[in-house]
């Protein structure tokens, strides 16, 4: 009896000696495991950062509306600086500041509208040269020089381009997230469809119809839209390069608008000199209608298609006002 009891009290001890030595490795096991797996998903989203490239481009816009369309196309993968955003001021006389000296010269890609619109840009590259820097000069992208219209993006076909373009130039920088960046585009396209809408709307219930302009910056949206701008170019041409327009044309401008033969006046907001300024109140008393477009984005926290679209819609307000008229 003494000895069965024995064995069975060695028997215990042997099985609890057992539990406890699986209890502690066990719960040292779990101590190693909570230390490690933190570890490992660092060291997973690291992994999956460098295989889908992980990389931020700096990129510098000269304006914003391009600077817009550059941050849509390039999503997380692109950190961007638009140099002129002002909605005052005239984009045309822009100086640029020591700030903007050092985007440039830190930038991966630079996006310039060209044409002779952001001049100021090229003493900038030239006092900062890189070899690993990419510039796209969208006037040169779609044929355009300076002293041609520079007011590109009011073109929907040149706003396309430089859009296939500026995800083209991506991909080529950063090839490791050439999927992302074609996702981004078709995003982009979506998210344009309704100002390409917008615009086909227009056409088809306006097209043929006179209107006046202010300066140039909105000839390239009346062809899009099939107006007809009846404005002397001498008028608008001069407004758009800062100088007088001739007597002549002006004298033809204010009898358009007194014969009420103009049926939507475009202001550009941010041009306005005395002659404008006199042809506004020739406007008012002829009471045509007024649609204010600008330069840069506005407000400036608004994407590029939003904003156009905007306008487009008071520009179809007031055309279905003339109309009624």
């Amino acid at each position: 009896m003494h000895m069965e009891k024995a064995l069975r009290e060695a028997h215990r001890v042997s099985w609890l000696s057992s539990y406890q030595c699986k209890q502690r490795l066990f719960f040292g096991f779990f101590l190693v495991l909570s230390v490690l797996l933190p570890l490992a998903d660092c060291g997973g989203e690291s992994q999956a950062g460098n295989a889908s490239g992980g990389k931020v481009l700096s990129v510098v816009a000269g304006e914003n509306f391009w600077g817009s369309i550059a941050t849509q196309l390039g999503g997380t993968h692109v950190d961007v600086k638009s140099i002129v955003s002002s909605p005052t001021g005239d984009p045309h006389d822009y100086e640029s500041t020591n700030d903007d000296a050092r985007a440039i010269a830190q930038a991966d890609y630079v996006v310039l509208n060209g044409a002779g619109y952001d001049t100021w840009s090229s003493k900038l590259l030239d006092a900062n040269p890189s070899d690993n820097r990419k510039v796209l000069d969208v006037g040169k992208l779609v044929g355009k020089k300076e002293g041609d219209n520079p007011h590109l993006w009011y073109n929907p076909k040149y706003v396309q381009q430089a859009a296939r373009q500026i995800t083209a130039d991506y991909k080529a920088m950063d090839s490791a997230d050439a999927s992302y960046f074609d996702q981004q585009y078709r995003a982009f396209e979506v998210a344009l469809q309704p100002y390409l809408n917008k615009i086909a709307d227009i056409k088809a219930k306006y097209a043929g119809v006179s209107i006046g302009i202010s300066e140039s910056i909105f000839v390239y949206m009346t062809n899009a839209l099939g107006l007809k701008v009846i404005t002397p170019e001498a008028y608008y041409t001069a407004e758009a390069n800062g100088s007088d327009p001739p007597a002549s044309s002006v004298a033809q401008f204010n009898d358009q608008v007194t014969k009420n033969e103009i049926k939507v006046f475009i202001l550009n907001v941010q041009t306005i000199d005395n002659s404008v300024k006199n042809l506004q109140q020739q406007v008012a008393k002829a009471s045509i209608p007024v649609v204010e477009v600008s330069e840069t984005v506005r407000p400036s926290t608004s994407r590029f298609q939003d904003w156009q679209l905007a306008q487009l819609d008071k520009l179809e307000q007031a055309l279905s006002q003339s109309n009624k008229g």
